[in-house]
């Protein structure tokens, strides 16, 4: 089996669920995060776009409801032994599979937690579920019983991020030496893909985005290509992916001519993600380090152009996103320890003047501060 962790690190794991399990009084946990399997069990398959779900138990039971085309995959990339199949038909209600797998590990009358969180648990399939079990078991929400310890690398997990994001800086720098006026941006994507694939990374979790001229201003991914101009803004972002463990970077490219107000955002933004990552150490809280940012940002007179996040948690993610919280945003309570693993992205954009300028990257917590895990100099404004 291609485990990408040790049998003892998933132990630890396992017994950390299972004492939060004991901890909060429930005898199990209906798993539908295709993270959170990933995590516990190695379990990886891009099959969680239909119905399936991981029942966890208290003594650390493990039994998968999936469907005939995940059989062997669960079988070749995790540890699950007990794998049920629902099968696909019209008027399919697998929740009824699932009532008698929980049966199966008597959890008739039990409190069971659920992952509610999970973009496959759409409405209509938890309506399934919760009509299905409804007098068999109590249910209560467990959305983030398991992402309080996923938010906490290992070394072995760390090892994988730190690849990512070297995945990230091929990706950045070989997009620059490809960026000219002229240049076509489906070009552009296809050399920062090929700089992850060809270094071993997987598909990452979220879209990349490259946008230039008037695309520049927007911070998602949209359809449509363009061709850089000879005096043009490119915005970059990439979330490079190594054992589905992300790793982020960020950049507004210029070509031409650099404005006195594109070097003036970029300071700005540089000065607000030094004192991030310097407020990013163990005991201050995730609320705290937005709060630099926005003070910063606020006081050179940017507050209509941020953003009211300034990034997020990374871990193993899948589509639709590699974003997971804790947010970076105002009031979060989250208080930082070592090993965590946060993106932070300095966002700005004037819609007024048509202007944008970001920087961004990925760094780990350690015991004295915050590790930025990018060799490339944010510092200096990237031009071509």
């Amino acid at each position: 089996m291609p485990l990408h962790f040790t049998r003892a690190e998933f132990a630890s794991r396992h017994d950390k669920v299972k004492t939060a399990l004991a901890d909060r009084g429930l005898d199990g946990l209906l798993i539908f995060k295709q993270e959170t399997m990933y995590y516990l069990t190695g379990y990886d398959t891009t099959g969680y776009s239909q119905f399936q779900a991981l029942y966890f138990g208290v003594d650390g039971s493990l039994a998968l409801l999936t469907r005939s085309a995940d059989q062997r995959q669960a079988m070749h990339t995790s540890l699950i032994e007990d794998i049920r199949i629902w099968v696909d038909r019209e008027g399919a209600t697998p929740a009824e599979d699932l009532k008698d797998l929980l049966g199966a590990y008597n959890c008739m009358g039990k409190r069971l937690g659920v992952e509610l969180d999970a973009p496959c648990l759409t409405g209509a399939r938890w309506d399934m579920v919760r009509g299905t079990l409804d007098g068999f078991c109590s249910l209560q929400d467990a959305s983030g019983l398991v992402q309080q310890f996923r938010i906490v690398k290992s070394a072995a997990e760390l090892e994988y991020v730190t690849k990512a994001a070297e995945l990230a800086d091929k990706a950045m720098v070989d997009v620059h030496q490809e960026l000219h006026a002229g240049v076509d941006e489906g070009h552009l994507f296809a050399t920062a893909h090929n700089a992850i694939f060809e270094g071993g990374g997987d598909y990452p979790a979220g879209r990349f985005i490259i946008g230039s001229g008037k695309g520049a201003l927007l911070v998602r991914n949209f359809t449509g290509r363009e061709t850089v101009g000879a005096q043009d803004q490119i915005q970059l972002e990439f979330g490079a992916s190594y054992r589905h463990y992300h790793a982020c970077i960020m950049r507004t490219a210029l070509t031409g001519t650099v404005s006195t107000e594109h070097q003036r955002m970029h300071d700005a933004a540089l000065e607000a993600l030094v004192a991030c990552q310097y407020i990013c150490k163990p005991g201050n809280l995730v609320g705290d380090v937005f709060d630099a940012h926005a003070r910063i940002l606020d006081a050179a007179g940017y507050r209509r152009h941020r953003l009211n996040a300034c990034g997020y948690s990374l871990s193993a993610n899948y589509p639709p996103s590699w974003m997971e919280l804790p947010m970076i945003c105002t009031g979060e309570p989250t208080v930082i320890q070592p090993d965590m693993v946060f993106f932070m992205h300095m966002i700005l954009a004037d819609t007024d003047r048509g202007l944008t300028l970001s920087l961004g990257e990925t760094g780990r917590v350690t015991q004295n501060g915050f590790q930025r895990l990018s060799r490339l100099n944010c510092g200096e404004m990237l031009t071509a």
